[in-house]
């Protein structure tokens, strides 16, 4: 009795050396990642299965590499990135040059490098790049003052310049809500912010209504005379800027390819291209309105098993969800997608340091930002920039970017204080 208590003993502390390392790991946000990347797979099979048939497999063979590496990040002391990052800066923008050296071409946009026989996405590595960068510069220097946060900028001009000339809209657009995430995260002003983006809003405006947009340009000088230092200065820094920006609006939109010009517009009414630009929305919108309350049943949608759909295993599978699933099977996946953020705001504000924090926030805005873009371009209420839905949408490369980010996380919550909460 007493030799089998020996055993009994010596294999639960072999157990609890095994598992020692993740001990500290947020298990229902593990949970939700890994149940959310099963549930893509399944849904992928239901809207490939007649058009290339394995990309489900390739989806659980690449999540189950993604949560390799994610369990291994997760025991990993992150803080060692903090010496390191202006090296991972440099590779992410050396890897963002390469793909327009020697890149390959797709749909108008040269995304892609080709290596061992697959094609690797670079721009989106890079946000876990500009994330880590981002965090590293501001554990160090706090975004209170304008020089820290222009030097916040200053990192990011590079990649997203990189990003944007391949073209690929889409991916540029995250990295421009990881900055403003960021920064706000790390105390700026938001006043500072609103200022930032008020050349992008003058553009906009300006091509709408030129009442509108002298109006908008009053009130954004008004709120940089308030809020900016040297008053004047810098309100009439931004008077001068929003109004020469507006009308410049038309020049940067030209330089937008064909098809992203119909993507930022149709959204509004796809009825004036049904069979170009608008098909997409039209397509998406008859799936989803089909599946009413509860859905026509896996693998019974007509949308998604006749293929009218396009890119519907892709960018496009919240259509095939709400086709096959209905209202409440969308429900579950956003209350899902809702969880696992609400458990990344509770890691981000138990970090044991603002470096870990700061990561985590940048984590999520990516994955808050793609996921609002890509449903909200499914149903009509955004444009369609090809950003896919984190960890349900077929890409390998964005299924990965999203496992190393939330690796990340939870190394941020595998080494905190002795903090639990619920």
């Amino acid at each position: 009795m007493v030799q089998i208590n020996k055993f009994r003993i010596r294999n639960s502390i072999r157990w609890r050396l095994l598992w020692a390392p993740w001990q500290d790991l947020d298990w229902q946000l593990l949970f939700l990642t890994v149940g959310l990347t099963i549930f893509g797979a399944v849904m992928i099979r239901s809207a490939a299965i007649d058009n290339g048939g394995n990309y489900w497999v390739s989806h659980l063979l690449i999540g189950s590499i993604g949560l390799f590496i994610a369990l291994f990040i997760a025991r990993s002391r992150y803080h060692s990135l903090i010496q390191w990052h202006w090296v991972i800066y440099a590779i992410t923008n050396l890897s963002l040059i390469a793909v327009m050296m020697i890149g390959a071409s797709a749909k108008g946009a040269q995304r892609w490098v080709t290596i061992g026989g697959f094609n690797v996405q670079p721009s989106e590595f890079a946000k876990i790049g500009l994330i880590i960068t981002l965090a590293a510069i501001l554990h160090k220097r706090p975004a209170t003052t304008i020089p820290a946060v222009i030097a916040a900028l200053a990192v990011t001009i590079l990649p997203w310049a990189l990003v944007f000339g391949q073209p690929d809209l889409g991916t540029s657009l995250v990295f421009g809500a990881i900055t403003l995430s960021m920064l706000y995260w790390a105390n700026a002003n938001p006043a500072w912010l609103l200022v930032l983006i008020s050349p992008l809003v003058s553009a906009i405006v300006f091509s709408l209504s030129s009442p509108a947009w002298y109006t908008w340009a009053a009130v954004i000088t008004l709120i940089a005379f308030l809020s900016l230092p040297w008053r004047w200065l810098g309100a009439l820094g931004t008077l001068v800027i929003n109004l020469v920006v507006g009308p410049l609006g038309k020049v940067f939109w030209n330089l937008l390819k064909d098809y992203q010009k119909d993507r930022l517009t149709l959204f509004l009414n796809p009825d004036l291209d049904p069979l170009g630009g608008g098909y997409h929305l039209i397509q998406s919108r008859i799936g989803i309105g089909a599946g009413q309350l509860w859905g026509r049943g896996l693998n019974q949608g007509t949308q998604t098993q006749l293929h009218f759909i396009p890119e519907q295993h892709t960018d496009f599978i919240f259509s095939a969800i709400g086709e096959e699933l209905g209202f409440v099977g969308c429900l579950c996946i956003l209350l899902a997608l809702w969880w696992l953020c609400l458990r990344l705001v509770l890691i981000a504000q138990n970090a044991k340091d603002n470096f870990g924090s700061l990561v985590t926030i940048g984590v999520l805005s990516m994955i808050v930002f793609q996921t609002v873009i890509n449903i909200g371009m499914t149903i009509g209420l955004a444009p369609i920039t090809g950003i896919p839905l984190p960890l349900l949408s077929y890409g390998r490369s964005a299924l990965l970017t999203n496992f190393l980010g939330l690796g990340l996380a939870q190394a941020v919550a595998n080494y905190r204080q002795r903090l639990k909460f619920q």
